[in-house]
């Protein structure tokens, strides 16, 4: 993988660059992200950057042997450690022995989760984690000089699921670091990991990906349409994974739905809320929370508007409109009624409650709270 093409992430990308440029590479870096982030992503990226043959100022080349190798995930000095169970196919859970469907994975996006990757190997209800007996493929590992490229790269991917057993191997390791060997950790919770692990790496912190990056990321790679790449991106909350996800998920236009939805309880219209009921039933139960949760997003939208206009920033135009319009009626007297009622919904949805009886509650309650600011 290279860095261009992960979306955004310069401010890291020049981190990363200028630490391999410099000489300085860590011999263990911490990329701290939450769900759906580019710590992976970056993590892969440098890692092919590092044992790049001929390394370009804001790139690797990609086209060496070592990049080639690197992007397959086939490379001899490239290993990887990760949270793993037993399977029906798999009855040791070690790393080595899921390396083929984890380059299938990651073939097919580095911006998923655990819960994908327990899916993804057919673990079916089972926790996955990197059991006691990884500690000795670690110090293997470590005991190995590089094959061919300058450094001996692993990555170890979710740390803090580490057996303890596994975590003390690896402190070991960090505490006398083998020669030429680059330990990348790719955390989404640092707060799980051995203190004195963490005292020992060096942290990189990848930010969630912004509004407009994931926008990218859908139009140009799924090719989904500007408008729902922007509701999609409301709900996503800079969480790829989550995005292409839902860009799948969702059937409707949740903007033009909520805004009729607005419309009619604030004109006290219950017969058309009624008809509206109908649609809102035929969503489906995903959908539905789907949409209950895009309605939450929008509400905070329009309460922040009322506080200070700044803090919204981007926004298609007719949501900017809807905004600007509906903070003179949605605002901090009526706003966290608002949002419980919206919370309530969402959770009796979750709960399997009749949706359209759930509508029809909460659009009364809705049009009881919804009024100018007195």
């Amino acid at each position: 993988m290279q860095f261009s093409s992960i979306y955004g992430h310069a401010e890291t990308k020049k981190l990363l660059l200028n630490s391999v440029k410099s000489g300085h590479v860590a011999h263990a870096q911490l990329f701290l992200g939450t769900d759906g982030s580019a710590n992976l992503a970056l993590a892969l990226a440098y890692a092919q950057y590092l044992n790049c043959e001929n390394p370009q100022p804001e790139d690797s080349c990609g086209v060496c042997a070592s990049c080639t190798k690197i992007a397959k995930r086939i490379h001899p000095d490239l290993n990887f450690v990760m949270p793993v169970t037993k399977t029906k196919d798999q009855s040791e859970a070690l790393s080595k022995h899921f390396v083929k469907p984890w380059r299938a994975f990651l073939d097919d996006s580095p911006y998923q989760t655990l819960n994908d990757w327990m899916q993804f190997i057919g673990a079916e209800n089972k926790q996955g984690n990197i059991a006691k007996e990884e500690s000795r493929e670690l110090i293997r590992l470590t005991s190995l000089k590089a094959f061919e490229a300058k450094y001996k790269v692993i990555i170890i991917w979710l740390p803090e699921l580490l057996h303890p057993t596994a975590a003390n191997a690896l402190l070991k390791l960090l505490e006398e670091p083998p020669a030429a060997t680059v330990f990348l950790l790719v955390s989404n919770a640092s707060d799980k990991i051995l203190a004195t692990i963490l005292s020992r790496t060096q942290l990189v912190k990848v930010r969630a990906f912004t509004d407009e990056e994931v926008i990218q990321y859908l139009t140009e790679k799924f090719g989904v349409e500007q408008e729902r790449a922007y509701q999609v991106t409301q709900l996503a909350e800079g969480n790829l994974q989550a995005a292409r996800v839902l860009s799948q998920e969702m059937t409707s236009d949740y903007f033009t739905f909520f805004l009729s939805w607005m419309r009619l309880c604030y004109n006290h219209k219950y017969d058309a809320v009624l008809e509206q009921s109908e649609d809102f039933q035929k969503l489906g139960r995903e959908n539905q929370k789907n949409f209950l949760q895009f309605a939450l997003s929008l509400l905070r939208k329009v309460l922040l508007f009322g506080v200070d206009t700044q803090l919204i920033t981007f926004l298609p135009p007719p949501e900017m409109d809807f905004v600007q319009k509906f903070s003179k009626l949605i605002h901090q007297g009526n706003g966290a009624q608002l949002t419980q009622q919206l919370n309530e919904a969402h959770y009796h949805i979750e709960r399997n409650a009749h949706p359209k009886i759930t509508f029809l509650n909460t659009s009364i309650q809705i049009a009881q709270l919804i009024r100018p600011v007195s």
